[in-house]
């Protein structure tokens, strides 16, 4: 656990014009994607950043199109070997909080970096059998779509409504890996971001608010053969306008009770999009 009780000072929404607007606070010069120090970190010594998607205020993830989000997938492996190759950085965290449902309090297109000093117990509980348990996965009917040797699947045991789950088909271990490959790796990750995302809005015809999250090989220098850059997508409206949430017996058991069964949500986001 981090206390960072400078956060309690944080405003929950800007006081006047939006901060990320080319000519705002955090933007001052015109840009076409940006990064910069958060100003109300959740960790010290700038290991928080905020990535700024698009200088268009009304703009989303997917309605770039692949060539807006290519510069963003191109955007967070460039910050994830910097701040990776930090000698306080053991674990680098890229993730989005979309819509105000999630806490979100801007509502421009943008997301995060967190640079942590340790493995978090997340990814370190994924990593920890020491084998991939991503390669050569078949998702079956639960598949949703494949673009460029990536695939985007439901989760057998999926804990949100329609969570996707998002990888290459081939051991890539980190965001930086897939840049490595070259503008076709990184445009096969933004078309798929594009394709799945745009579903989510589609699927009840309104703007679906999500957590989306990166996890990749620690930067702390060991050896993780298990790392294969993956990226969760835990949408929370369960129905039109209806939020799942997850209460006490869920978080005192680590027990998850989904409402939609996850052979119905891949269905369901299969038909999002004619």
């Amino acid at each position: 656990m981090v206390v960072i009780s400078a956060r309690q000072d944080r405003p929950n929404l800007p006081a006047q014009s939006c901060p990320f607007c080319p000519g705002g606070l955090e933007a001052p010069e015109p840009y076409a994607v940006r990064w910069f120090a958060n100003r109300w970190p959740s960790l010290p010594d700038d290991r928080a950043e905020v990535v700024l998607y698009s200088p268009d205020h009304e703009a989303t993830l997917w309605s770039l199109g692949v060539a807006g989000a290519q510069k963003v997938v191109r955007l967070w492996a460039e910050r994830t070997a910097v701040l990776g190759a930090r000698p306080d950085v053991s674990y680098v965290l890229v993730f989005e909080n979309r819509g105000p449902e999630i806490g979100a309090t801007i509502t421009h297109p943008h997301g995060q970096i967190y640079a942590f000093d340790v493995v978090p117990p997340v990814p370190g509980t994924e990593l920890g059998s020491g084998s991939c348990s991503l390669c050569g996965i078949d998702p079956g009917l639960r598949l949703v779509t494949a673009i460029g040797g990536w695939q985007a699947w439901v989760p057998d045991a999926a804990a949100w409504p329609f969570e996707l789950l998002l990888a290459p088909t081939q051991h890539v271990p980190d965001l930086p890996a897939v840049m490595d490959g070259g503008d076709p790796a990184a445009m096969a990750l933004a078309q798929l971001l594009v394709d799945v995302l745009e579903r989510l809005d589609r699927l009840f015809s309104e703007p679906m608010p999500y957590m989306l999250w990166f996890h990749q090989r620690p930067t702390d220098g060991g050896d993780w053969p298990a790392a294969h850059v993956h990226a969760h997508v835990a949408p929370v409206f369960r129905k039109p306008g209806t939020m799942r949430y997850v209460a006490a017996g869920e978080l005192g058991s680590g027990v998850y009770f989904n409402p939609v069964d996850p052979d119905e949500a891949a269905e369901r986001l299969r038909c999002a999009i004619p």
